[in-house]
């Protein structure tokens, strides 16, 4: 896999404030690598290792996007949410931003079947088959398809298990990680001080909780993903 040159940049990690760790108390030791120092009991992460393993993380994005791979971005906190839709939508990824439904990678039929039902539903909005429905009946489907949207509207165009997922927030998406390792798909995991680096198959430690941390590496990323998805249109 070839290197590029991303134009990751310290100026614009610490104006992001992607050097900004979580509290001393609340470390993971197995941080220690990553972590240059501590400033008024804050952990200070290490950006040269921020930049190398971001770095390395797009390389990956790149190569899987030219060869026509799916990706999946899940951040479900409040804080993710609003950046992981825009991401994921600019570089027409699939994205969770709500909630994570426990089985929905590992239990994929029952996620397939939530998703041929919420597709079917959207259908008959569309064509005005619901408002032809009594009333009660048409309310508790659009009831029904509102609930599908939060959770499954993200992923509905996805045919199959995605062949990448980003992760943002190791500890909020714990669930969603552990689907993935049973399941052997590749993962690109946003690591705070508090997080177990050796969890996901490429980790990037930075800051999670910041808005623009969070935003500035997703962008990375997305770049990285569109440049090698127009790379794999050219070829074919």
């Amino acid at each position: 896999m070839t290197k590029r040159y991303w134009n990751i940049t310290f100026k614009e990690m610490m104006k992001a404030g992607v050097h900004f760790g979580h509290y001393t108390r609340k470390w993971n030791p197995r941080m220690a690598p990553f972590i240059l120092g501590k400033r008024k009991g804050i952990h200070i992460t290490n950006l040269t290792k921020t930049a190398r393993f971001l770095s390395e993380a797009c390389d990956l994005a790149f190569y899987a996007a030219s060869k026509g791979k799916q990706f999946l971005i899940v951040g479900t906190k409040k804080k993710a949410a609003d950046s992981v839709t825009r991401a994921a939508i600019r570089a027409r990824c699939h994205y969770v931003h709500k909630k994570w439904l426990g089985g929905m990678l590992t239990n994929w039929y029952t996620t397939e079947t939530r998703l041929r039902q919420f597709r079917d539903l959207r259908t008959e909005q569309k064509t005005g088959k619901l408002n032809s429905l009594p009333k009660r009946d048409a309310a508790m489907l659009k009831r029904q398809l509102s609930h599908l949207e939060t959770y499954l509207g993200g992923i509905k165009y996805m045919t199959g298990l995605p062949d990448i997922v980003i992760i943002v927030d190791q500890q909020e998406e714990y669930t969603a990680l552990q689907e993935c390792i049973t399941l052997g798909i590749p993962t690109i995991c946003l690591i705070d001080t508090n997080s177990d680096p050796d969890l996901a198959d490429l980790s990037i430690p930075a800051n999670d909780d910041a808005i623009a941390s969070i935003r500035l590496i997703l962008n990375k990323l997305v770049f990285a993903i569109c440049e090698g998805r127009s790379s794999y249109i050219r070829k074919n």
